[in-house]
Formats: C-alpha cells, structure tokens, sequence
C-alpha cells in the first residue's frame, strides 16, 4: 500500500499544481508542503540512506535559491518557485537539468500561447470571466 502512496503522491501533486496554475495562475502552498512531506516520508520509509537524501535537500535549496531571485526580478511567480524546489527535492541532482529544460519548454509554450490568445481582437465572453485571463 505504501508502494502505490509513492508512486501516487508526485504525479497527482504535479497534475493538481499544473491545472490549479493554468486555470487560475496560482499554486496552492499546500502543494508544495505536500510535495515536501512526501518526499520525506517516501526517504524515510523506503530506506533512503542519510547522504543521498542530504544531497536532494540541496538540489531543492538550489533551486528554490534561484526560484526566489527569479521571483524578485519578476520573472516568475512565488508558486512556480516553490513548486519548482519541491519537486528538485524529488528528482535530486540526476534529473534536475532535464526537468529545468523541458520546464522551461513547455512554461515558453504556455506563456506564448497565452499570449497570443490575449492578442486577439475578439475576446471569447468565457474567458473574460476569468481572474487569470485578466492578468
């Protein structure tokens, strides 16, 4: 039962994430501390040894080090930081520029989408009654 709590508890935290930021450009704290509890739980139950777990701990503290001046600087939002270090505290150093890429990737797609369809002279009337198509 644990086993499936593992492997259940990243991918629904990161569909949850990604819905609730595409639909209303926010990203729920309890997201992340989700994100970070289960982490921990996952290390300690499953027998992770001390060091590795020690070097995901960084690999999270980085990225959420360079979340927060990418915050400052405005280039992106407090949620995608928090959420960006949480799920490095997953993935560790192995698979952290792999993630950082196709984050960046698909974050470019979405943004230019977005865009583009604020560009359009002719508004669809639903999305003029959403709080983040304002924005």
């Amino acid at each position: 039962m644990f086993e499936l709590a593992v492997l259940l508890i990243f991918p629904a935290m990161m569909a949850f994430a990604a819905a609730s930021d595409l639909f209303t450009m926010t990203i729920s704290n309890r997201v992340s501390l989700v994100l970070v509890t289960g982490f921990f739980a996952m290390a300690l139950f499953t027998g992770m040894a001390w060091p590795v777990i020690g070097m995901h701990v960084a690999a999270g503290f980085l990225v959420l080090s360079v979340g927060f001046v990418c915050f400052a600087l405005g280039w992106m939002g407090g949620g995608d930081a928090k959420l960006a270090a949480s799920t490095a505290l997953w993935l560790g150093w192995g698979q952290l520029l792999e993630y950082a890429v196709f984050a960046s990737i698909f974050g470019g797609v979405l943004t230019l989408g977005l865009l583009t369809l604020r560009g359009f002279p002719l508004h669809p009337p639903f999305l003029l009654r959403e709080g983040w198509y304002a924005r």
